[in-house]
C-alpha cells in the first residue's frame, strides 16, 4: 500500500529530499528543520517513513522517538531514542544518562534543569557523531515540556549535521495547546525551516487511490466522490475501509458498513458529572502525571487513582488518558494545580 498511501504527497516528498540533500552535502552548518502537521490519520508517519526509505545517501544515524501516550514523563523523546541502545561508550555521567533514559534504577536526585538540558543536548550530539543524521520526532503535540525544550535547543544547535523531522497534530488536538503552539513557533522560526501541512486527499486523489487498488480500473466518478465523502479524504480511514472490504469491488466501499472502530462515537457532553476527586485526577492527567505521580500528589493510593481514571474515561467518552486530558482542555474545566 505504500505507493497508494503516497498519492497526493509527491511535493512533500520532494521537499523532504531537498532538505536531506542539503544536510548530507554539508552545505548546512546547523540542523535543517522540517515540521509536518496534520490531523490524525492524514499520513504524517507514512510520509516520514517513505522519505526515510528514499533518502540518498542513506543516513548514517536515524534517531526516532515519540511520546508515551499513557504516562508521559520528562524527556520522553530522548528516552525512546535511548531505549535498547548501548550507551556504555557515551562520555556522560552514568547517573544523568540513567535519568534521561528513564531507567528504573535512576537515582531519585537529579541534576538542575539547566544542567540536565545541556546533558540531553550533549547526548544527542554524541549519538549523531559526524552524521549525517535524521532525528525523527513523532506526535510532538503529546510530548512533555522537557522534550519540547530539548527539540528547540537541537533545532538551533550549531554544527549539528542532522535533519530534524517533526510530526504533530494541530495545537487544537494537543493536551496543552498553548505549549504546542509555542513549540511549533520556535521550530518554524529557525532559519531555513520547512513547514508542511498535510490536508485530506481530494476527490481526484481518492479516485487515483482506487484506480491503483483495482488494477488500473478507474472507478465511476460518482463512486469515487461517495468514497471521498465517506472517508473525508483521510488516508487512514480510506485504507481501513479498503482492507475491511477487500474483494467486494468499489461499490462495496459505498454501501457496506464502516468497520466498527471507524464509526464516530458521540462526543461526551460538556456537563459530564465529575466528582471533585475525579476533577483533581483529571488535572493530574492534564499535567502529564502517571498514576503513581498522581497518587503521590493527591495523597491517595495508586489503585484509587486507577479507578478514578477508569471512571473518567467512561464519563468523558475517551479511549485514552490523552483523550481525557484533551476533553478537559477543550471544555475549559476549572482545575486547581496538582499538589506535590
Amino acid at each position: 500500500m505504500m505507493p497508494v498511501s503516497m498519492v497526493g504527497r509527491a511535493g512533500e516528498l520532494a521537499e523532504l529530499d531537498r532538505a536531506w540533500a542539503a544536510v548530507a552535502s554539508g552545505h548546512r552548518p546547523a540542523p535543517t528543520v522540517t515540521v509536518i502537521t496534520g490531523a490524525a490519520g492524514v499520513g504524517k508517519s507514512l510520509l516520514v517513513a517513505a522519505a526515510l526509505e528514499g533518502f540518498t545517501p542513506r543516513p548514517a544515524v536515524v534517531l526516532t522517538g515519540a511520546a508515551r501516550v499513557h504516562g508521559p514523563a520528562p524527556y520522553d523523546w530522548l528516552a525512546a531514542v535511548l531505549s535498547g541502545r548501548d550507551t556504555s561508550g557515551l562520555d556522560l555521567p552514568p547517573d544523568a544518562l540513567a535519568w534521561l533514559a528513564q531507567q528504573p534504577t535512576a537515582p531519585r536526585e537529579r541534576y538542575a534543569p539547566g544542567t540536565l538540558l545541556r546533558l540531553a543536548v550533549r547526548t544527542v550530539r554524541l549519538l549523531v557523531g559526524a552524521g549525517p543524521a535524521v532525528l525523527v520526532v513523532e506526535d510532538l503535540h503529546a510530548l512533555d515540556p522537557a522534550s519540547l525544550n530539548l527539540l528547540g535547543e537541537l533545532a538551533a544547535a550549531p554544527e549539528l549535521p542532522a535533519l530534524l523531522v517533526v510530526a504533530s497534530r494541530p495545537p487544537a488536538d494537543a493536551v496543552a495547546p498553548d505549549l504546542t503552539v509555542r513549540a511549533l513557533a520556535r521550530l518554524c522560526g529557525v532559519r531555513g525551516a520547512v513547514r508542511q501541512h498535510l490536508a485530506p486527499l481530494t476527490a481526484a486523489e481518492v479516485a487515483e487511490v482506487l484506480t491503483q487498488v483495482y488494477d488500473g480500473t478507474r472507478p465511476a466518478e460518482a463512486v469515487a466522490a461517495a468514497v471521498w465523502r465517506r472517508t473525508g479524504g483521510n488516508p487512514y480511514v480510506l485504507t481501513e475501509l479498503l482492507a475491511a472490504h477487500a474483494g467486494s469491488g468499489p461499490d462495496g466501499l459505498v454501501h457496506e458498513p464502516l468497520p466498527e472502530h471507524l464509526v464516530p462515537r458521540p462526543a461526551a457532553p460538556p456537563d459530564a458529572e465529575l466528582t471533585g476527586r475525579e476533577i483533581e485526577v483529571l488535572g493530574c492527567l492534564v499535567a502529564g502525571m502517571s498514576n503513581k505521580q498522581a497518587a503521590r500528589a493527591l495523597g491517595i493510593s495508586v489503585r484509587t487513582v486507577t479507578v478514578h481514571v477508569s471512571n473518567l474515561l467512561r464519563k468523558t467518552g475517551s479511549a485514552s488518558r490523552t483523550e481525557a486530558a484533551l476533553w478537559a482542555v477543550r471544555h475549559r474545566l476549572p482545575m486547581a494545580a496538582p499538589r506535590g
